[in-house]
């Protein structure tokens, strides 16, 4: 039996399958699983026993249709596939699911309840929806495997990574904190004076050093949190995503928006304490694994415009930005302490 498993973007999106592709592994050992991603999200998959990863060249001989029909071929000259699974659901992802069809593959496609969100979003319906993750299961048990995902850690760094870190994070009785205090959209982003406040206040009482994660794209902003938060080290294009993901995994816990590190730190198998502005882990991108009470939030209850969006996308309507705002350094340290991170 043999299975290609579709998901190509975004990077958090494409870790979250490493829980069920586990399980899968556990589950089935005899399924051959080919994953169809970017090159870029190899890291997630280094460690992974019994998955063969299918890099296409999305921007050079896979572009366009006539990129996609070369890639149905390309993808088929290892082998016949028995089943496709689709955990994408775009249009490129379904046109490869339409030439397998006429081929006679059958292919289950993930439903990523786009109504469900929708209301949501229209505060039709408050409450959490099903995880991406349990989305994932749901589509391989469509496809007739009824899978759970594995317990973590789920991204388990390489040797050789875990070798190029070594020495960074020392055995002082300092605590090692991540930070990744950017996002995508500002609607996930706590303000960078309070994110700093936050750091300060943490630092008056602890031996503590902290790491700023980012994409390289964050650097200038993260260098200027460095100049002003002291024993604070930027790791935003400086590092590969490989050396990233073992740096996390000796943290001892991660600060993080609503972003791709925060899935990450998750995965890897730390505590992530995430905080929410526009957007929420009702619609089903919390940090997998995290407790419920590690996602710091005004709760719906108080602020019934939240959430706003499913992505981060938008401007804030109230034009207060009171989602986060509200939260302000003061009440995330106390929380901080109440739930005994600190």
């Amino acid at each position: 039996m043999r299975l290609l498993v579709i998901r190509t973007s975004a990077m958090g999106d494409v870790a979250f399958t490493t829980p069920v592709l586990a399980g899968m592994r556990r589950q089935y050992p005899d399924v051959e699983l080919v994953v169809l991603t970017r090159s870029e999200f190899k890291p997630f998959f280094s460690t992974a026993e019994g998955i063969r990863l299918f890099l296409p060249h999305l921007k050079g001989i896979h572009k366009g249709f006539l990129g996609l029909i070369r890639l149905f071929f390309d993808l088929q000259k290892g082998g016949k596939f028995d089943h496709i699974i689709d955990l994408h659901d775009v249009l490129r992802s379904r046109i490869l699911g339409v030439f397998f069809r006429i081929k006679g593959v059958p292919v289950a496609t993930i439903d990523k309840g786009r109504k469900q969100k929708k209301e949501v979003i229209s505060g039709k319906n408050k409450s959490a929806l099903r995880h991406s993750v349990v989305r994932y299961s749901d589509t391989f048990a469509k496809a007739g495997f009824p899978v759970t995902p594995s317990d973590g850690p789920w991204i388990i760094p390489s040797p050789s990574a875990l070798a190029k870190i070594s020495g960074m994070i020392e055995n002082d009785g300092r605590m090692n904190i991540g930070v990744a205090p950017c996002a995508k959209h500002d609607l996930k982003m706590w303000p960078e004076d309070h994110m700093i406040k936050l750091l300060w206040l943490i630092a008056e009482k602890h031996k503590v050093n902290f790491w700023l994660f980012g994409g390289s794209e964050d650097f200038v902003r993260l260098q200027s949190m460095q100049e002003m938060v002291k024993d604070s080290f930027n790791t935003a294009g400086n590092m590969t995503l490989e050396n990233e993901l073992a740096l996390m995994s000796k943290l001892d816990f991660m600060i993080a928006m609503d972003s791709s590190n925060m899935h990450m730190a998750a995965l890897v198998g730390i505590k992530v304490i995430s905080i929410w502005g526009g957007t929420d882990p009702l619609t089903g991108f919390g940090a997998w694994g995290q407790p419920d009470e590690y996602a710091i939030r005004i709760p719906v209850e108080e602020l019934t415009c939240r959430p706003c969006t499913v992505f981060g996308k938008g401007k804030c309507k109230r034009g207060d930005f009171a989602c986060m705002m509200w939260l302000a350094p003061e009440k995330v340290y106390e929380k901080l302490v109440i739930l005994k991170i600190l």
